[in-house]
């Protein structure tokens, strides 16, 4: 059996040239290679194959009938080859992948909801599979194809992964209708004075941004309550006279059962992000989905 390691596929490109050229001129003038280097690569043929190839008459080259026999199998190699390494143009209206994303439901709120609605109506066969927020496994997940990306804040995106910034989240303080907290500007005492709940992505913290905020300037609060999501939040908030800080946007869609309150100090606020591994920086499909998660940003983020 022929070592397939010996084949040089421009060695198989020039041998389909000379079979419908039968004139090594003329095939060196098509390939845009000297004659002599043609010829160099003819001697190299007949070696691979063990065979002539081509024998010259009077009327030029002939095929013999072994480069004959070669010609059917030979076009359709380079073709399928070609094919290989064509990057088709991406359908999205046609396209039935699967793509897989990592996002809170706080994100999810924001930015999947009207991502599913363009999706749907540029992509009717793609689907869409949603996943909780990953942290301590992310880099890992994007690289072996669990996940295709992740939207995310910096702080959990491995600096190896290519990111895009889809735009800047701020912290606003809530409670419920019927807190007794005032309507104004609260002082950092009646801030202080009830206990917080935060939400911990990752898991069981008891502080986060707004704790880092207080610690600068010697104060601090007591987070009776800790919760994995924001969805949770909204429930617990209307149970009992806590304070929660949360993302602007997500109080816009909460407006109803939940009350803004002007916070005593300034806490700062946060990227919101998408990350994808480089294994799939190029994929077509990918790459759509990325542009249209912007585009759907840009339109629905005031």
């Amino acid at each position: 059996m022929a070592d397939i390691r010996k084949v040089d596929l421009n060695l198989l490109a020039t041998l389909n040239v000379l079979l419908e050229e039968r004139n090594v001129s003329r095939a060196a003038e098509r390939l845009a290679l000297t004659q002599p280097t043609v010829s160099g690569m003819l001697a190299r043929l007949r070696e691979l194959f063990g065979d002539p190839l081509f024998v010259r008459t009077q009327r030029g080259m002939l095929p013999t009938p072994r480069a004959e026999a070669l010609a059917p199998a030979l076009t359709q190699l380079l073709a399928d080859a070609a094919s290989l390494v064509a990057q088709e143009p991406f359908d999205p209206s046609s396209s039935n992948r699967v793509i897989t994303i990592s996002v809170n439901d706080y994100m999810q709120s924001c930015l999947i909801v009207p991502l599913v609605r363009s999706l749907r109506e540029a992509a009717p066969r793609m689907r869409l599979v949603i996943r909780h927020l990953e942290v301590a496994d992310l880099n890992p997940m994007l690289g072996n194809g669990q996940l295709d990306m992740a939207i995310t804040i910096p702080a959990f995106a491995d600096p190896a992964l290519h990111c895009e910034t889809l735009y800047h989240e701020e912290y606003v303080g809530v409670v419920r209708q019927a807190h007794p907290i005032g309507t104004g500007r609260i002082s950092m005492n009646q801030f202080l004075a009830y206990d917080h709940v935060l939400v911990s992505p990752a898991g069981g913290a008891l502080t986060g941004p707004t704790d880092e905020a207080l610690a600068a300037i010697g104060r601090e609060r007591r987070v009776a309550l800790s919760v994995p999501s924001f969805l949770i939040l909204k429930e617990v908030l209307q149970t009992d006279d806590l304070i929660a800080l949360v993302p602007r946007r997500l109080m816009q869609r909460n407006a109803e059962s939940l009350r803004q309150i002007k916070l005593p100090m300034q806490v700062p606020g946060f990227d919101v992000i998408t990350a994808w591994h480089n294994r799939t920086h190029q994929d077509p499909a990918l790459r759509w989905v990325r542009e249209l998660l912007a585009d759907v940003t840009r339109t629905n983020m005031d």
